[in-house]
């Protein structure tokens, strides 16, 4: 069931992105939201294509493929949510230097983190640094989620604050508690279907030039 789900959303996230930059026609800020959306399923891919493998091949030895592509994805993950602040700035037409600052130094600091040695992503992934490297990369989410609730009469991302707010929901357990019940990990999936829920809103607001 995995392995269909993760292949499902690689096919249909890579197709939503392609459609939307296709349906751009040249507005800056619609195609920065397909490039956004290509970010996200080709950093996805790094972690969840060796995921598809060791669950149709269970004997396989994926586990260094599986940690370095959780390093990937951690970091365009962080790239993800940079470009969706850009999208929100131009939007709204709301350049606050500030902001913008803090968005990326957060973002600079989450990259950092997962990239240090001590998080031994090809081994045992310790607690602290899964938490250490999660700190940026909420305080990120949070002023994502801040800034859309305001913006929550936006006709297309009406909801995206909800859809961020319940990725992190899902996510933050999963950081938290996968090594104490492997079952958590199984949050990823709505978190997943998260960001499939944003992608799709980028979509019709795209298609409807909103």
């Amino acid at each position: 069931m995995e392995a269909v789900f993760c292949v499902i959303y690689l096919i249909l996230t890579t197709v939503l992105g392609i459609v939307i930059i296709k349906k751009s026609e040249g507005r800056k800020n619609d195609r920065l939201f397909g490039i956004m959306t290509l970010t996200l399923v080709f950093g996805d891919s790094f972690h969840l294509v060796p995921r598809i493998l060791a669950a149709l091949n269970p004997a396989g030895d994926y586990h260094v493929s599986l940690g370095l592509g959780k390093m990937v994805t951690s970091i365009t993950m962080t790239i993800f949510y940079l470009i969706l602040y850009l999208i929100y700035e131009k939007r709204y037409n709301k350049e606050c230097r500030n902001i913008r600052t803090a968005m990326i130094v957060l973002s600079v600091l989450r990259i950092a983190l997962c990239l240090l040695p001590q998080n031994d992503w090809t081994g045992s992934d310790p607690l602290f640094y899964g938490i250490l490297r999660n700190i940026p990369f909420t305080i990120m989410g949070i002023i994502m989620v801040v800034l859309f609730y305001k913006e929550r009469k936006d006709r297309y991302y009406r909801f995206m604050w909800i859809a961020i707010l319940l990725s992190f929901a899902f996510y933050l357990p999963v950081v938290l508690f996968s090594d104490v019940s492997p079952m958590i990990g199984m949050l990823m999936m709505p978190k997943t279907c998260m960001y499939v829920w944003m992608v799709v809103m980028g979509l019709k607001q795209v298609k409807n030039k909103g």
